[in-house]
């Protein structure tokens, strides 16, 4: 097993195994299986690039013995930071097959996250674009590598400059050794209750379960098609079902560069999309679009999760959109809950629904772990088949993270109905949840006082229609400070200048003289975020 995985107990992988949820196949053996069944059928659109399954299969393996040739070996950690093309899924298919394990990054991510990620994985390689979105990630590359000499490989979809380019090493099939289904396949990041991400650690097994278990409870099918709007590296664009869960159904995998109306909705209606996973901000962004409102959606389901979905918004999807909706709770970590397909009209728009699988074992419990009575609210704790025992090289975390017996703490308020549906309440824990990304209040407010100018600073989440939430940092800026600085043109740019992550940087900056303090004497987060939210 690859040093730093947290296996699941033996008797429970024994339960698992013989219940059926781990089958014994990797993810590239599952795309092998898709591939004698549907060859010839379209299995990954991007852009003006289309490839069938077979093609998809070749191109890994291709890929996979040209990365075994500069050195790549099985359960090596290879950084993956690219946007929605079809070089991810063969780069991630290619390392499927390789043993090797993708670290999924996010376009987002700066040197701040990069450095980290590439320190806490001991990575090989990391493999970017060169450009996305007006930004040079060659530049990004040079300065990550600067500060962890050890990755050995910068591989660039593109234009590489002094770096190796990703097509140029795919070559003839080598023999390769075969890769055990119980080993990690991918890590995955934690939303962060700290600023920088986790690593979650996915077995082919229980990932496999994961996405084919999603796909099966959405009725995907080979006359399916699933639009990948958000980030693919995320879990739930990735195997919730996603691009993997499709795939292994036979179904099209479309990636979109954006998830904006006028990039989305072309794709849905050319290439008849009949899924998609939208964040709560996103389906707020396609209500107000006009083209949206006037296009025939019928076809299609809409899957919300990652943040609170109000019932009215669902309501209007429904009357709006025309399509159908099914609601999701799901974390990395693994437990997924959903509403059901058939479930009433009360169900879909008032719940996160009941959880995937039979054994998924939930407990909701208050602040000394003890179960709270049915319909009250208190934190989710989990455990499960796809729901892993500990993050990867974090015994320190783990042992606050989990309990003594395997429960995972998610972190999350809920509230467990009599009809076994899940409402989510909120975050435990001081978390932004803006545009379906995760923010730590705490990472961006260490960030905030380093600067010369700010003496305090408190960050909040406040509430907008479009995001779901927005970055607000309360500042009290040093006495020596002019009027009105340090403002936020200032602090953006110093924010960036250190590397933090686009989307980590606040929205919103207000000048203040003190905080509001709570009766013991802490900061009161929760009389912010009422004032500005007035």
């Amino acid at each position: 097993m690859l040093d730093g995985f947290v296996p699941w107990p033996s008797d429970f992988t024994e339960r698992y195994r013989d219940r059926g949820y781990r089958q014994g196949r990797t993810l590239y053996d599952l795309l092998l299986a898709a591939a004698a069944e549907h060859g010839p059928r379209t299995a990954v659109v991007s852009g003006a690039t289309r490839l069938t399954f077979a093609q998809l299969a070749d191109s890994a393996m291709e890929l996979a013995s040209g990365l075994h040739r500069i050195g790549i070996r099985p359960r090596d950690r290879v950084v993956v930071q690219l946007p929605n093309r079809a070089d991810f899924v063969v780069l991630c298919f290619a390392l499927f097959r390789l043993g090797a394990v993708p670290v999924m990054a996010l376009p987002g991510h700066r040197r701040n996250e990069l450095v980290h990620l590439c320190r806490r994985a001991e990575a090989v390689a990391l493999v970017v674009p060169d450009r996305f979105q007006g930004y040079d990630f060659r530049a990004l590359a040079r300065e990550v590598r600067a500060e962890v000499p050890d990755v050995a490989h910068v591989l660039v979809s593109g234009e590489a400059q002094e770096f190796t380019a990703l097509d140029s090493l795919p070559c003839p099939p080598v023999d390769l050794a075969p890769v055990d289904a119980g080993e990690v396949a991918l890590l995955l990041l934690s939303g962060g209750t700290t600023g920088l991400p986790k690593l979650i650690p996915r077995t082919h097994d229980d990932y496999a379960y994961n996405a084919l278990a999603c796909a099966e409870a959405l009725r995907v099918d080979q006359d399916s098609a699933y639009l990948a709007a958000t980030p693919v590296a995320h879990n739930a664009a990735l195997g919730c079902p996603g691009v993997l869960g499709t795939l292994f159904r036979g179904g099209k995998a479309v990636l979109a560069a954006s998830p904006s109306p006028d990039e989305a909705l072309p794709l849905v209606i050319e290439e008849r999309v009949t899924l998609t996973t939208l964040v709560p901000p996103l389906v707020m962004m396609w209500l107000a679009d006009p083209e949206v409102l006037k296009a025939d959606l019928s076809g299609l389901l809409l899957q919300v999760g990652s943040s609170k979905f109000q019932p009215e918004v669902a309501r209007r999807v429904r009357e709006g959109l025309g399509c159908r909706l099914t609601q999701w709770y799901g974390i990395g970590e693994g437990l997924l809950t959903h509403t059901r397909l058939d479930d009433p009209e009360e169900v879909i728009t008032h719940t996160e629904g009941r959880p995937l699988c039979p054994d998924d074992e939930i407990r909701v419990v208050d602040e000394e772990d003890r179960p709270v009575s049915t319909g009250e609210v208190g934190e989710l704790l989990t455990r499960g088949p796809y729901t892993i025992r500990g993050y990867y090289r974090a015994p320190e975390h783990n042992a606050r993270a989990f309990t003594d017996d395997g429960f995972f703490r998610t972190g999350d308020l809920v509230r467990l109905r009599p009809d076994g549906n899940l409402v989510v309440m909120g975050r435990a824990k001081d978390i932004i949840h803006r545009g379906g990304d995760k923010v730590s209040a705490e990472e961006v407010e260490e960030h905030l006082l380093s600067h010369h100018q700010v003496r305090d600073v408190a960050v909040v989440g406040l509430a907008d229609e479009m995001l779901g939430e927005r970055i607000c940092a309360y500042v009290i800026a040093d006495p020596s400070t002019g009027p009105g600085e340090p403002g936020l043109a200032r602090l953006k740019a110093y924010l960036r200048e250190r590397g933090l992550a686009s989307y980590k940087v606040p929205d919103q900056v207000e000048r203040v003289d003190s905080f509001p303090k709570t009766p013991v004497g802490k900061v009161d987060k929760a009389a912010m975020r009422a004032h500005g939210n007035r």
